[in-house]
């Protein structure tokens, strides 16, 4: 095997840059095995980390046109290629980190960074061989298979491995063109009034700064509503629509590829319903939107504050468990947002007022409680009639005369003050 590379160097490592085709990952990249410990225990160990994401992987590289990767870092031992270095001249230059990776045929090859898309490609090749001649770019490095060089790939595995940094939240709320929530987050952000302009904070945190006065929620906390919406969106295309592949697939999987435009149209129109029936129908919500609109200074501070915390839809632990409710009530009873929204109007939704204190907020020390999303729902689902079902509304008994640390029998008897 004779492949073109350029050579470069980084600390005490010698590497070449190259591309091989999936072909050629299949023929001759192997797992890692007895290359980094000769213990029975220690090698199962490296091999149980390989799960099945491999699978999902797999599913990406057929299933996606715009598929791309990181480069896979690949050690090579035994049977080491011979560099054959080629002057390259352009102008007045000459450059000699360009050549060929000769490999004489005995040559041992693993993956230091990558096993995860080396079995992937491998199990995608083996159920589409028309994928065989696709191209990777790959970086060799040296593994010498003895007791120091054996250290040397040990410590570069981990730091490949430790270092790697997971795609963050707000990363993918940003730029995820697969992803359907994050497509009509932004959406929302850039088109509907209720999170345009500063509304909606762009913090990486769920949770919102104490000075932020103007924002209604956070871009998490909107993203994870609408993944609700997804949800409830998916079931009744499943109702609709039995057939559809795609609504068989678990939510995870169905997120990591793009749906058709008619289909993202869709959620997206089922999401501005529900917001829209959303700042229509719940006062303080008609409110804020009012002084947002009319430039009113800090038009979010008296629904979120330090003094008497406000309005716990202003707060993510009120809002998304709320929104689950909505879901749940629209779920089970078949009626519109509006009408769901107009009922809820009237309830309590200040924190610092029964049932909400000591459930998401703390009179003492003026702060909010965290931990209790579960129990918020549960009361929502509680204040629409005939709603709640009976396993359910104990749960909510139970739970709240321990947030409140209600010593006697009688719950119905504490329970019924707080409505």
């Amino acid at each position: 095997m004779k492949i073109p590379a350029i050579r470069a160097k980084i600390g005490n490592w010698t590497y070449y840059t190259s591309t091989l085709t999936f072909q050629q990952i299949c023929d001759y990249i192997e797992r890692v095995d007895d290359q980094l410990h000769k213990s029975e225990g220690l090698k199962n160990l490296i091999q149980r980390s390989l799960t099945k994401n491999y699978e999902s992987i797999r599913d990406y590289i057929i299933n996606q046109d715009e598929r791309f990767f990181n480069a896979l870092v690949l050690a090579v031992y035994d049977g080491l290629p011979s560099w054959i270095e080629v002057e390259l001249k352009f102008g007045e230059e000459s450059f000699y980190n360009m050549g060929f990776l000769d490999f004489p045929g005995d040559q041992k090859i693993f993956p230091l960074d990558g096993q995860h898309r080396v079995e992937g490609i491998k199990s995608a090749v083996e159920l589409n061989p028309e994928l065989k001649n696709e191209r990777i770019a790959v970086i060799f490095v040296g593994h010498i298979n003895d007791e120091r060089g054996t250290q040397r790939s040990r410590r570069l595995f981990t730091t490949l491995n430790r270092y790697a940094k997971a795609v963050t939240m707000d990363d993918i709320i940003a730029l995820d063109e697969d992803d359907s929530v994050a497509i009509i987050t932004r959406n929302l952000l850039e088109n509907f009034d209720l999170f345009s302009k500063n509304r909606v904070t762009k913090s990486k945190n769920k949770a919102i700064n104490d000075k932020d006065k103007d924002s209604i929620t956070s871009i998490i906390t909107l993203y994870q509503c609408n993944r609700e919406l997804l949800k409830v969106f998916r079931k009744k295309r499943k109702r609709e629509s039995p057939n559809a592949t795609r609504d068989k697939k678990s939510l995870d999987e169905y997120l990591k590829f793009r749906p058709e435009d008619e289909e993202i149209l869709l959620y997206e129109n089922f999401c501005i319903e529900f917001w829209s029936a959303f700042k229509e129908k719940i006062v303080d919500v008609k409110d804020y939107l009012e002084k947002s609109t009319g430039n009113k200074s800090q038009p979010a501070m008296q629904y979120r504050n330090a003094e008497n915390g406000g309005n716990l839809l202003f707060r993510p632990i009120g809002l998304l468990p709320f929104v689950q409710a909505t879901l749940e009530v629209f779920s089970r009873i078949q009626a519109s947002f509006e009408s769901i929204f107009e009922k809820y109007s009237t309830e309590e939704f200040r924190v610092n007022h029964k049932p909400w204190r000591q459930i998401l907020w703390n009179p003492n020390e003026k702060t909010m409680i965290m931990g209790n999303q579960g129990l918020v729902k549960l009361f929502f689902l509680y204040y629409y009639d005939n709603v709640i079902r009976n396993s359910e509304l104990e749960t909510l008994k139970k739970k709240y005369a321990d947030r409140i640390s209600f010593e006697g029998d009688n719950l119905d008897e504490v329970f019924s003050k707080i409505k």
